[in-house]
């Protein structure tokens, strides 16, 4: 009687066995595979010079929830990069179609450069369902795009910009500006905020002249600015094409030697690649002052990166948006992704600041809540984008000298 009691549990316990092999066997896919994440951002272009250490930024997040062994069971996060150019929407476009259809990657960090982003947006991740979060793009036109909660951004829009920097120029006592913008969705969108701001405050724009990235000579250009004359010129465009030339072609000419700057001219590839005294320019980028933007700024120099560079911070914590917003939903789905994201970036919640991904994930993994605080004071408006704040700069002594934020 024994023998076959002890025969009967023993097929029990097979029975037992093959269950669990088999409910192993259909687990969800997150919990055995590697989660991809896209990057995507202008490693060639007109902004080369600043995407290494926003991608790096954005990969140092990934690698803080991989080592915490706490996202999502465990899983580990791939990062997959991908060149929007910054200026090719097409390009761009296909770029982003790879890393969708491709590399099946549950979101991405990027684009860039608004015109770019807006093509990723409308014709990639929106139809696709895959959440982007961009670090850079500042377009005020991005604010209205029909993203069916797809997309959201970590720097605030050029309509703030532009504001806050018509204030600094009228500070200045600078009351007229010829104003020259690269010929994008940025430039434009930039030109006009700031335009409409400065005259508002009673200056002056005394003309508006669009550049195109890439060429050779910026004499015609310059020479429509120096006829209409201002007390300064301003420019508009991006650090490694187009606004150096523009600047080295007026400080030859003579004719400009007082220049107001904006976030995509802030580098300092600017410093290296014009000659001439750049002293008193003066602009402005995203940034703050706080706890947080100090403490990632020591995370990213102890990882090989700039960590006071422009739009680090906001990679940064674009990247942790997503990976909470995944915890948060329990999902590497697009969509539950998507829905949780403001839940992650705003109150209520503990708050969770750069280096602390893994308490983030902790909490949500026990269906607690968080607010993510991270490098740049992250606070999600309604349509979600960044409120943000600025760092007034100065060069002075070749080189970028932070004045106060605003």
């Amino acid at each position: 009687m024994s023998l076959l009691r002890r025969d009967m549990n023993c097929k029990k316990m097979l029975k037992h066995l093959a269950l669990v092999l088999a409910g192993a066997m259909i687990l969800p896919a997150f919990a055995t595979a590697d989660i991809k994440m896209g990057v995507i951002l202008g490693f060639t272009g007109p902004i080369e010079s600043l995407t290494p250490d926003m991608g790096g930024s954005a990969e140092v997040a990934f690698k803080e929830a991989s080592d915490s062994g706490l996202l999502l069971g465990g899983q580990k996060i791939v990062s997959v990069r991908a060149d929007s150019t910054c200026i090719d929407n097409a390009a761009a476009t296909a770029a982003a179609e790879r890393l969708v259809t491709a590399e099946k990657v549950a979101g991405i960090m990027g684009a860039d450069c608004s015109g770019v982003t807006t093509a990723v947006a409308n014709n990639v991740a929106v139809p696709n369902g895959v959440p982007m979060i961009s670090p850079s793009a500042t377009s005020p036109a991005l604010t209205t795009i029909a993203d069916n909660g797809y997309f959201f951004r970590t720097a605030p829009s050029d309509a703030r910009q532009g504001q806050v920097l018509a204030a600094i120029t009228v500070e200045r006592g600078i009351t007229s500006v010829a104003v020259t913008y690269v010929n994008s969705d940025y430039g434009k969108g930039l030109s006009d905020s700031f335009g409409k701001a400065f005259q508002a405050l009673g200056g002056t724009v005394t003309i508006s002249v669009p550049h195109e990235t890439g060429k050779a000579d910026y004499s015609a250009e310059v020479a429509s600015m120096d006829s209409a004359g201002g007390d300064a010129m301003a420019v508009f465009g991006y650090v490694n094409q187009g606004g150096p030339g523009i600047m080295q072609a007026s400080l030859d000419s003579g004719s400009f030697d007082k220049f107001i700057l904006a976030d995509g001219m802030y580098g300092d590839d600017l410093l290296t690649n014009v000659e001439g005294d750049l002293t008193g320019t003066f602009g402005t980028v995203p940034g703050t002052d706080s706890k947080g933007a100090a403490t990632y700024a020591d995370m990213a120099n102890a990882a090989g990166l700039k960590g006071s560079g422009p739009f680090t911070g906001e990679s940064y914590d674009a990247a942790a948006l997503l990976i909470l917003a995944m915890q948060s939903a329990g999902s590497t789905d697009g969509a539950a992704i998507a829905s949780n994201v403001m839940g992650v970036a705003n109150a209520p919640g503990e708050k969770i600041m750069p280096g602390e991904l893994a308490k983030g994930l902790r909490i949500l993994a026990n269906g607690g809540a968080v607010d993510y605080v991270g490098a740049t004071n992250v606070e999600l408006t309604g349509v979600g984008e960044a409120s943000g704040s600025y760092r007034e700069f100065e060069i002075r002594n070749k080189a970028f000298q932070t004045v106060r934020f605003r």
